[in-house]
């Protein structure tokens, strides 16, 4: 074997090793810990930062929008968020990141083929780093969705548990499918009008289909 122009993988095996050297490393319990150091960047100095690459007269609009209320302040910081977990010990397990995994990023959209499926929308932070940066801007998007709909904090806290979950149960079925069928792998617009339909029942499914 070329040793410069192939790679060898880890097997399956190789990389549960990897998953259990990382969760001994760095317990699941800690990733849910966060104090602001004393020297914490302010977070305004970054919005009005990256508002100086921005279109200047657009700005007022996305600054007024982020002041409606914390989730929509939530939705216009990836950045502060970012800062804020790069700060934090991680797993080392990488990936090529959405960046700004919030609820509202993801939704039904039309593919190449013609066909209505369910996805993440939304790369303008994509960039490499720890999945669990996404996983943890994901849920965190869920909580305070619930606040800012007036849902009692339970829900929020077990949507966000929810999502985890499920998160963590998908990436467990991909770890035993074939590469290509991973790729392939997409919820159509037919699955979520099932799940919808199943609590609210006639609603849901004219919410899918407008």
């Amino acid at each position: 074997m070329d040793s410069t122009t192939d790679t060898v993988r880890p097997t399956t095996t190789q990389h549960e090793e990897l998953g259990r050297a990382a969760r001994m490393r760095l317990p699941r319990s800690s990733l849910a810990a966060w104090e602001a150091p004393a020297n914490r960047s302010d977070p305004v100095d970054l919005l009005l930062g990256q508002a100086s690459t921005r279109d200047p007269s657009l700005i007022p609009l996305r600054h007024a929008r982020m002041g409606v209320s914390p989730f929509t302040f939530f939705r216009g910081t990836a950045l502060v968020m970012a800062r804020d977990l790069a700060a934090l010990p991680d797993t080392g397990l990488g990936t090529q990141l959405c960046g700004d995994a919030h609820l509202s990023n993801f939704g039904l959209f039309a593919s190449e083929d013609r066909r209505v499926v369910f996805d993440v929308n939304d790369f303008d932070e994509t960039w490499r780093g720890p999945f669990e940066w996404d996983v943890k801007r994901l849920a965190t998007s869920f909580v305070l969705a619930a606040a800012d709909a007036g849902l009692p904090a339970e829900i929020g806290r077990a949507a966000a548990l929810e999502a985890a979950h499920s998160y963590r149960s998908t990436i467990a079925d991909y770890s035993s499918m074939p590469i290509m069928r991973v790729w392939y792998d997409r919820m159509e617009s037919s699955h979520v009008e099932a799940i919808i339909s199943a609590s609210t029942g006639k609603t849901g499914r004219r919410a899918v289909r407008d």
